[in-house]
């Protein structure tokens, strides 16, 4: 549970500064205050989310075929 988590919040973090970078980087304290004001603040969470399925769905074809094949995890 714990890798999971850690998993989501790091795509969080690289899909929030890949998206927001010139933000971020030129006026910080500015965008931080602006987020909560955005009409849909839920809009990186739920980014987030999609990503995280999406790597999720691919985690798991590769482990059935790593399991198709014999491969096994050390």
């Amino acid at each position: 549970m714990k890798k999971e988590f850690f998993i989501f919040v790091v795509i969080f973090f690289v899909l929030s500064l890949g998206m927001h970078i010139n933000q971020w980087v030129s006026h910080p304290l500015e965008h931080f205050s602006r987020l909560m004001a955005h009409d849909m603040p839920y809009h990186p969470l739920l980014y987030t989310f999609i990503a995280y399925v999406l790597i999720g769905v691919l985690r798991l074809a590769i482990a059935l075929v790593m399991k198709l094949f014999g491969f096994q995890k050390r």
